[in-house]
């Protein structure tokens, strides 16, 4: 986000994307969806999320990002998958410009809740390509190629692009990604949905860096990736406490558990699970203060 005009950090209500994999109830997170349809993502920083208070209400992310001269870099969402997700693959930012896209989608997911045995599918096992991952969608079996990784609450997952993965039922997700939906559907189980196999072959690449992020312990809080596209954190304050968060570019807040409120110019913003706080300046701190302990990330996009 390129900023022309200074502007206060702001809250966002969430969008919610019907999804045949989804959920109808998004209890703890959500009370209500607003709609009675599958819900599969909480958009949290999405171009038609409206902002909830101050001068700027009412408003899309994305109205009030051109004000500004740009866009806001990161697209975070939680993601509620009921059932198997598609197995799917994302370009890169030149795969993508050569299929006359805006720019490709790099992701990273953080396990917010994980049933026992719990997995998703992060990659191609050794010596798979583009031609075994074409045989496995005629002869339904592409699930057999598929690297499945188990995972548990607070695990955080890499999905370079170029990276098939795909993610399964039981998982509650935080996603960070680069703001694109450009998503190659390369096999759904059967499921009555468009496939866009011969894009996807050409960008799947048969090695990523994708895999689990060891966290890094960075003195009051904790590193849980740090990538060319997002850096994300985790901060945990205990009761009756502040601390100044410090932004080196444009981001946001998303509360994880408890509550606390974020101090701005304009006066106070509630930071409660589910929601995101935007950041969009980019160049200097804000302060989180709590009266009974707040758990949140902060998701940044690199200068």
């Amino acid at each position: 986000m390129t900023i022309g005009t200074r502007v206060a950090p702001f809250g966002l209500k969430p969008w919610f994307s019907e999804r045949v994999w989804g959920k109808s109830d998004l209890k703890p997170w959500y009370e209500e969806t607003g709609t009675t349809e599958l819900v599969g993502e909480a958009w949290l920083t999405g171009p038609q999320c409206l902002v909830e208070s101050g001068p700027l209400k009412g408003q899309t992310l994305a109205s009030v990002a051109e004000k500004m001269g740009g866009e806001f870099p990161l697209l975070v969402k939680i993601l509620f998958p009921a059932d198997k997700l598609s197995v799917q693959v994302h370009p890169d930012d030149a795969q993508a410009k050569a299929m006359g896209e805006t720019r490709g989608k790099t992701e990273c997911w953080y396990v917010l809740e994980a049933e026992p045995g719990a997995t998703v599918a992060l990659g191609l096992k050794a010596g798979v390509g583009a031609r075994e991952v074409a045989a496995s969608v005629e002869s339904g079996t592409m699930e057999l190629l598929l690297e499945h990784v188990p995972v548990s609450v607070g695990d955080m997952l890499f999905v370079d692009a170029g990276t098939v993965h795909a993610i399964g039922p039981g998982v509650v997700l935080l996603e960070t990604q680069q703001t694109s939906d450009v998503t190659y559907r390369l096999y759904d189980y059967g499921r009555p949905r468009e496939l866009h196999l011969e894009k996807g072959l050409q960008v799947i690449k048969a090695e990523t860096q994708a895999g689990k992020v060891v966290p890094q312990e960075m003195g009051g809080f904790t590193r849980l990736i740090e990538q060319r596209y997002f850096v994300v954190d985790r901060f945990e304050i205990s009761a009756t406490r502040e601390r100044t968060v410090a932004f080196a570019g444009a981001g946001c807040l998303v509360g994880l558990a408890g509550s606390g409120v974020v101090r701005t110019p304009d006066g106070e913003l509630e930071l409660t699970p589910g929601r995101a706080v935007v950041v969009p300046m980019g160049d200097g701190d804000v302060v989180v203060e709590t009266k009974a302990g707040v758990s949140f990330a902060r998701c940044v996009a690199p200068v």
